[in-house]
């Protein structure tokens, strides 16, 4: 009896960029599509989306219309509009990015989304990139991007109890003197996420405590590229750090 030879069909990952921007932002009004650098917010993500070989499709997830026509103008595909109950503002993030997965029909490991928020306009394709490289490696559920934190819980940060007493909120045995003794601590950036769709049907949760059951990769970026407008005043300095 001759060999049997069994051939094993090897997928290939396809990379789906989503960005998420609903209408009722309350910390910028209309943020998604306030203007930076004279362009809109979420004209860049889309941009440079497109500018990345290996994503195959580049789509937003909005419930408005004025956001879907100004995302269509710069070359993203809207494939539907969001529910109400999707876009408020106790909606779950990682609900969203369920419903634009289950929408597209997107099943198994080869479909990787790419999410990138409206609000990270300091981003560069490297970064991007990089996140893509480091999944691409199938060590990690979840890739995500850190910057050094400028404050430390266990050393420059404080909670207040209910008789306003303050105490550093996360003690250690170690006596420590100077922050950089402190262990290191990283903020996690809405620059870019990437994770399979598989992955992101499997949580029901969201991805705080997605980060705690799943294997969570990481590239990090100097804290200027990390800027997250979040408030008027995050908008008026990435303006003037912008010109």
């Amino acid at each position: 009896m001759g060999r049997l030879w069994i051939k094993y069909k090897k997928y290939k990952m396809k990379f789906h960029a989503l960005i998420c921007a609903r209408a009722g932002s309350k910390g910028i009004k209309n943020k998604n599509i306030r203007k930076f650098k004279k362009k809109p917010l979420i004209s860049y993500p889309i941009k440079l989306a497109k500018s990345i070989k290996k994503i195959e499709s580049v789509s937003v997830s909005t419930d408005s219309k004025k956001i879907a026509n100004i995302s269509k103008y710069y070359g993203a595909d809207i494939p539907f509009l969001r529910s109400k109950k999707l876009s408020s503002s106790k909606a779950n993030e990682w609900d969203v990015w369920k419903d634009f997965v289950k929408k597209k029909n997107f099943k198994g490991e080869d479909d990787v989304i790419v999410i990138l928020p409206a609000t990270s306009p300091f981003r560069i394709k490297e970064d991007v990139e990089k996140c893509i490289s480091l999944y691409k490696k199938k060590k990690f559920d979840y890739v995500i991007v850190i910057t050094k934190a400028s404050h430390n819980p266990y050393f420059s940060m404080v909670k207040r109890n209910k008789n306003d007493l303050v105490k550093i909120c996360m003690p250690i045995k170690k006596r420590i003197v100077r922050r950089q003794d402190a262990p290191k601590i990283y903020n996690i950036t809405p620059v870019c996420f990437v994770v399979s769709a598989r992955h992101i049907m499997s949580k029901k949760s969201g991805q705080q405590a997605t980060l705690k059951s799943s294997k969570v990769g990481a590239i990090e970026i100097p804290y200027e590229r990390s800027l997250d407008l979040d408030t008027e005043f995050d908008l008026k300095v990435a303006n003037l750090l912008g010109n």
